[in-house]
This record gives C-alpha cells, structure tokens and sequence, in this order.
C-alpha cells in the first residue's frame, strides 16, 4: 500500500542506494534545524533581552554563509563532494557543541556562534546541491525534491510544536539544551550516514569569475542577481524578528511551536496545490500577487500586536511564499540554464546567486542596527519592517521583462530557499 501511495504522487521510481542516503541526511537536517534554530533565537534572547545582539548574530551568520559557499565551491572541484558535506554537516554539529558547552553565557558569544552556523549552513548546501544533482537523473529528480519536500514540510510542521512542548516542560534553560543535544544528535547520524555514500569525485576548473563577468554579458542574469538582493533584504531582518515578537507576545515557547506548525501547515498545502496548478504563462502574475501579499501582511504587526495578529500573518505569508518562490525559482534556474557554461560552471552560479542573496541579507541587518542604534526599539523596529519588507516586491519588477525559456533546462540541482522551505528558521 505504501509504495502504491508513493507511485501515485510521484509516478514509478526505482531509487539508488545513494538517492535514499541523501534522502535520509536531508531528512535528519530538516529535522534538526526544525527543531533548534527558530529556539536559538529565543535562547539568545532570554539572555540578552537585546534585539541588537540578535542582529549581531545574524549578521556573523550571513557574512560566513557567502564565504563557506566560496571555500566549499573550491573544494568540490578538488576534493571529493561527500568529505565537503561532511565539513558542513561537522560545523552544524561544532555549532551546537559550542552552545552546549557556553550554556547561560551564550549571549557573549554571539559572533563566534554566528560564524559557526554560517559556516556549516553554507557548507551543507553547496555539497547537498551538487549531490542533489549527480546522484538524481530527470527521470528521478521530481521523485526526490517532491519527497525531501515532504520531509521538510512534516519537520517543520513537528518540530518546533515538539521542541516548545519540552521546553516548557523543564525549568530553567534545561529544555533549550535537550533539544539542541538532540539536534546534535541527528547532525551526527547524518555523518554516519556519508560513509556508505559513493565516491563523487571531483573535476573541473574553479571559475567563479567568469559567472561574475557573465552579468556584464547577459541582462537577464543580471536582473535575476539584483532580484536576489531585494529578496534578501527582508529575510536578513525579518528571521530572527518574527520569531522574537511571537515570543515576546505568548511568553511561551509552545506558542512558537504552534505558530510554526500553523505556517508549515499551510505552506504545505499551498506548495503543492500551486505547484500542481500553476502554468508558465502565469509566473510572472503569481510573483507579483506573492510580493503584495508578503508586503501587505507586514501592516498586520505595526500596531497592537497580538497572538492572533501574527497567526493571520503567518497563514497570509505561508500562502504568498509558493506564490511567489516556485516561479521565481524556476524562473531563475531557466536564465541560469541558458547562461554561458553553465552544464559546466553550475557549482559557480550556485555560488554566485547566494551571494547576491547574502549581500541583500547584510544590507537588511546593518539597516536594522543602524536604526535601533539610533531610534527607540518599539518606534523604529516597524518602520525598518516596512521598508525591508518591501524586498519580495520588487522581485518582480526584475524579472517583469524576462523571456521564458524556449525549453526546460536540466542544469540545476535542488536549491534550498531560505525562507521558502526554510526552513524552519526562515519563514518570516
């Protein structure tokens, strides 16, 4: 019955030895991301009770991520893939050492924890995109981003929900540090797991520059890079935010797992009726009907914020995001997938469009800091919402003009979307 279900949703796929290894280490980090990153937030919080220390957080996290993408790239053309997701996995796993062994001082931490993490985030999926791609063919592609997209979506559902009920189950911060020893333990058994992966071994030449040369040539991979900059002007401040205010408002981290199970939910819903439903000629409206919802639910949570408030506004984003990230991603592999090289140079325009990404995340914190810095939290902090949450929208007014593909490109693997899957810890 089982494998009937499966053939249903996802047709008839023989899966290799290595598709359902990497299956199950997705999984194992869904899992543990869905449990402890949105609570790492809240940790730090509790101990610092400064949105500012958040943002410094953040801020180290977004930095390192751009350069574990560059030095992960490099090695992939050197080194074996599966030692390279060893490295990121091993860092995720240094991370939650390290929080473990500073406990209640881990506010005076912050930028060695936010290195960390960024480090072992873009490690992780720099290998995960490129094993993603060489250990699935087209025949099994839609078989696997459909089935980790299932994990994620359950992870996410369950995870914070269960991690909020054991913290405020225990006293003190004795329920924060089981469920980051806990992710910890999956970390590890992701590890164990890249044993029996098979060897990938590495080659070609590392080029990144000329993917950076290539905006100069080509105007849609240009607009496609600027994109990712607004894109990531809102998720840089919006991820640790959110997640503070539900706190902030409950008191209760149950509430923050209800919220997350809430958000998950419906994004698992709309994720699926959309990408079933939508058709090409229709990506460019869906984009743009995604960036207005994103930005009008930010005039939810300018005034009397309450529980139900940021509920609406979590269920309102969670039905804008597939909206709006299915075409724009798909959009974006398609101007990818006719760019110069680029069978070749996949692993550098990987690397480059999280770049640009990161560079819209940066921008977005340093904006934040340099207002709170400035102005009163409770004044400024809305008004910094509404003007970096206007990231989304401008998405669209990028890739307004550019041309759909005159066929379907196979170049990219799966790439994870930072507040679209996100994880976890990036729906904002």
């Amino acid at each position: 019955m089982p494998k009937k279900w499966m053939d249903s949703i996802f047709g008839h796929v023989v899966a290799s030895k290595d598709l359902k290894l990497l299956l199950s280490i997705g999984g194992l980090y869904a899992l543990s991301v869905a449990l402890s990153n949105t609570f790492v937030n809240v940790f730090l919080w509790k101990q610092s009770g400064q949105f500012i220390d958040l943002a410094l957080y953040n801020l180290m996290s977004v930095i390192f991520q751009p350069l574990a993408f560059l030095m992960a790239g490099k090695l992939s053309k050197h080194i074996d893939r599966v030692y390279v997701l060893r490295i990121g996995i091993s860092l995720m796993s240094l991370f939650y050492i390290a929080v473990l062994v500073v406990g209640e001082n881990a506010a005076q931490h912050l930028l060695l924890l936010g290195s960390l993490i960024g480090l072992g985030t873009g490690f992780y999926w720099l290998a995960f995109n490129v094993l993603t791609f060489e250990v699935t063919e087209p025949e099994t592609r839609d078989f696997f981003n459909g089935f980790l997209g299932l994990l994620t979506s359950f992870a996410g559902m369950t995870g914070p929900l269960t991690a909020g009920f054991i913290i405020t189950k225990r006293t003190g911060y004795q329920g924060y540090f089981f469920i980051f020893a806990l992710s910890l333990t999956l970390f590890l058994l992701a590890v164990i797991l890249t044993i029996w992966l098979g060897k990938r071994h590495a080659k070609g030449n590392f080029n990144i520059r000329h993917v950076l040369n290539e905006r100069k040539q080509n105007k849609d991979w240009r607009k496609v890079t600027w994109a990712h900059v607004t894109q990531g002007l809102r998720e840089g401040t919006f991820v640790f935010v959110i997640v503070v205010w539900v706190f902030v408002v409950t008191n209760n981290e149950l509430a923050l797992g209800t919220y997350g199970l809430v958000t998950s939910g419906t994004q698992f819903i709309f994720y699926y009726l959309t990408a079933r439903l939508l058709k090409v000629a229709y990506r460019k409206r869906a984009i743009l009907v995604g960036g207005l919802l994103l930005y009008g639910a930010i005039f939810l949570l300018l005034f009397h914020l309450t529980f139900p408030k940021l509920i609406l506004y979590g269920i309102i984003i969670s039905v804008a995001y597939p909206l709006l990230l299915i075409p724009y991603v798909s959009l974006t592999y398609d101007v990818i997938g006719k760019a110069s090289r680029a069978a070749e140079l996949r692993v550098e325009y990987i690397i480059v469009r999280e770049w640009f990404l990161n560079i819209g995340r940066i921008a977005s914190i340093l904006f934040f800091i340099a207002i709170i810095s400035i102005f009163p939290e409770e004044h400024a902090i809305p008004y910094v919402l509404l003007i970096v949450g206007s990231g989304h929208l401008w998405i669209y007014f990028f890739v307004k003009r550019i041309q759909p593909p005159d066929a379907h490109s196979d170049v990219m693997p799966n790439v994870n979307e930072s507040e679209g899957q996100s994880s976890p810890d990036k729906t904002v």
